[in-house]
């Protein structure tokens, strides 16, 4: 599948907003709402989803990132049974597939502690288990601002940009709002008569609901896509140990590289989380020697192959 610079646009303004209008899009692009619809089809066809997630910054959510070192032939069990359940993202497989690693996010910990302390410990041919509390999120999932490459010029940013929750507000999921939310994680652009007849409400109810969830912050839209098509084929992730001091300037910084697509600061023997992808693997080394590596304060840096994606933001169909 080839993509163009128009099919580029649309995805980055995607990543903007999810459930922009077509007939928006078009006019921002300058092109035909046919031409949009067409292209969006195609995209979809080829892996492109747009998906519907809690922001767990907003709502107060334990979240944690779980390290799995399993036996090479269980890696892809174990990553399939990560991958089905509602409360994972970024189930990835890594380190010649030895390697599993999710985000795990939910309202309290209870559903944390049985993970935890339970049902991985239980898992057969799995090597060790290691969690690391996201403390911070500089860059990526709900507090976006990553800062890649774009086809949009800035005023067509803007203009497809939606507002940020007024301040003061506050961000509530109830549980009558679940079924709404799975409907929008298995796919986000879902019309409202197909959000009716997914939960049983109303479509004003659901136009309604959807529209306050919006406006207060307690979701957001994401975009999964195998960035390869986009011309990126070296996925890594980057374990880094960073002096305390350092840790919100570097964190900082970090976010502002168009190679990152994720940054978080972590509890662990590494305090510093990046997802990258680069052209290829010459360039991933440029990235590290000539960008990470000058940082004051990078002590240590681990680099792990995400080898292949098992889930990334939506429902596994």
């Amino acid at each position: 599948m080839e993509i163009d610079a128009l099919d580029h646009s649309i995805v980055d303004a995607l990543r903007l907003d999810g459930r922009v209008p077509f007939s928006t899009l078009a006019e921002v692009l300058g092109v035909s709402d046919q031409t949009v619809a067409r292209r969006y089809r195609r995209l979809r066809v080829g892996g492109l989803r747009v998906a519907a997630l809690p922001d767990g910054v907003r709502l107060g959510y334990d979240m944690w990132l779980i390290r799995l070192q399993t036996t090479p032939d269980s890696a892809g069990a174990i990553a399939d049974a990560l991958a089905r359940r509602p409360d994972t993202t970024w189930v990835t497989l890594g380190s010649g597939g030895t390697e599993v690693t999710c985000v795990v996010q939910n309202p309290g910990t209870a559903d944390r502690e049985s993970l935890l302390l339970q049902k991985l410990p239980r898992t057969p041919r799995l090597v060790s288990v290691r969690a690391f509390c996201l403390m911070h999120h500089f860059a990526g999932g709900p507090v976006g601002g990553e800062a890649r490459a774009t086809q949009l010029s800035q005023e067509q940013a803007a203009r497809l940009r939606p507002p940020p929750p007024a301040p003061g507000t506050v961000a509530v999921l109830t549980d009558e709002d679940r079924p709404l939310l799975a409907a929008l994680n298995r796919d986000g652009r879902l019309g409202y008569p197909q959000l009716a007849s997914a939960t049983g409400m109303s479509e004003s109810t659901v136009r309604r609901r959807l529209e306050h969830l919006r406006a207060t912050g307690a979701i957001f839209f994401d975009v999964e896509m195998d960035p390869s098509l986009l011309g990126y084929t070296a996925r890594f992730l980057l374990w880094l140990s960073v002096a305390p001091a350092h840790l919100e300037a570097v964190g900082t910084q970090v976010a502002r590289h168009e190679e990152v697509v994720f940054v978080a600061a972590t509890t662990g023997e590494t305090n510093l989380l990046a997802t990258v992808i680069c052209r290829d693997v010459a360039s991933l080394y440029d990235y590290v020697t000539h960008r990470i590596g000058p940082l004051p304060g990078v002590e240590r840096l681990e680099s792990v192959p995400a080898l292949r994606h098992v889930k990334q933001v939506a429902a596994v169909l």
